[in-house]
């Protein structure tokens, strides 16, 4: 969804405080009949979840707390996130391995069992189609979760290569979790909580790392990881048994984690200096030029052998033409599309994400910009409603990530 989350929350926010209820449930709840729900729908509405939709589907852009709000407390205490929206599936077979190393830039082989990383789905040009997580469950099964938005486009893509993987004698064979929801529990208190739901000892599961265990008496997918900068989770259960998970969660933090929507989530991962596909990432921007070169294997940056890598490895070696840089700026927040000049004028790129930082009480920014003009401490006027602001590019994370690592 372009133009940002966090703006279309502000936007139902301030429709519905200055009573233009009917206008904004005209614009944003007319499709609702035509939407995919997930199983926590009814307990979202029921928390005062205002829906909205979001890649085909209802889902909470916030509840009765601020995005402001929400945010910090995500930072302070805790956050829990439907995100069924998004896709997981697996991959499953002896050359399972093999055929995803064709379409994506991650070392798979050479991830222990259990571990797993951000990867990206490219095409012949070296262009994103996705980003995504993956996990090595056992040598011969990964399983990875995808962009709701994605889904169509990225489910046909790995079905062609693998109808032409296995017509050469591959074996791989994939299944979609269609029948599992999946949550994101995040923030200082996920590991505690959590804690209260499973035997399994949480000190010895570091980021990015992969169990299958019983949490609140169901087996769950676990993995240390998370879209907010903070330590967390992400939980796929079984969808019979979800609302019961979700109420057990809450319960366990005392009032201290709160249901968050998927606005808080859009600026929590601003704040963490993370992408959104659609946005910061998109079909004609490769990994390099994103910023994601450290998601590209050492023995893959020797082999290649995935979709684009020739383009790829080029960039590796002679470097892009444009980078993804984080800004901050004066005047108002910065939008999708909002254009980037140097001192003297000169369009030098575009802004794909911005707004208010909650915890930094200031404006940031990422986009991208002319290779040269991307160093840390570089002043940048950037144009919103026709008006030059003063910004300059900055490092990321805005905000320091707290993974949980060794």
């Amino acid at each position: 969804m372009r133009g940002g989350l966090w703006q279309l929350g502000q936007s139902i926010t301030r429709r519905l405080a200055n009573g233009d209820k009917k206008a904004a449930a005209r614009r944003y709840f007319s499709a609702e009949a035509e939407l995919k729900k997930t199983v926590l729908y009814d307990f979202h509405v029921a928390h005062g979840g205002k829906m909205v939709p979001f890649a085909g589907w209802s889902m909470p852009i916030q509840y009765k707390d601020s995005i402001m709000d929400s945010t910090l407390n995500c930072r302070e205490n805790g956050s829990l996130f439907d995100v069924s929206h998004m896709c997981g599936l697996s991959l499953k077979g002896k050359d399972s391995v093999a055929f995803l190393e064709k379409l994506v830039i991650a070392d798979v082989a050479g991830l222990a069992p259990g571990t797993g990383s951000l990867t990206v789905f490219t095409n012949e040009k070296g262009g994103a189609i996705d980003d995504s997580v993956i996990t090595k469950v056992t040598d011969d099964h990964i399983y990875l979760v995808v962009n709701a938005g994605c889904r169509d486009k990225d489910l046909a893509h790995i079905e062609e290569h693998m109808k032409a993987f296995k017509a050469k004698g591959g074996d791989v064979s994939w299944h979609i979790h269609d029948e599992r929801s999946l949550l994101a529990l995040q923030g200082p208190l996920a590991a505690p909580v959590l804690q209260h739901l499973t035997k399994e000892d949480l000190g010895k599961l570091y980021f990015g790392e992969f169990r299958v265990l019983d949490i609140n008496g169901s087996q769950c997918f676990l993995t240390r990881t998370g879209y907010t900068g903070e330590d967390g989770f992400e939980i796929s259960v079984a969808s019979e048994n979800a609302l019961d998970l979700a109420k057990a969660l809450l319960e366990k933090s005392e009032g201290e984690i709160r249901l968050t929507g998927l606005g808080a989530r859009d600026s929590l991962r601003l704040e963490a200096g993370l992408c959104l596909y659609g946005n910061d990432m998109e079909q004609h921007i490769t990994p390099i030029e994103a910023g994601l070169t450290w998601a590209i294997g050492k023995r893959r940056r020797a082999e290649g052998g995935f979709l684009g890598a020739e383009v790829i490895l080029k960039q590796l070696a002679d470097g892009p033409k444009i980078r993804r840089v984080g800004f901050f700026s004066s005047g108002p927040p910065p939008r999708s599309h909002s254009e980037i000049q140097d001192e003297e004028g000169n369009i030098i790129g575009e802004v794909t994400s911005g707004g208010f930082s909650p915890c930094l009480k200031k404006n940031i920014a990422m986009g991208y910009v002319k290779s040269g003009l991307h160093k840390a401490g570089t002043k940048v006027k950037i144009v919103i409603r026709g008006k030059a602001n003063e910004g300059v590019v900055t490092k990321m994370p805005f905000v320091p990530t707290k993974y949980y690592k060794p």
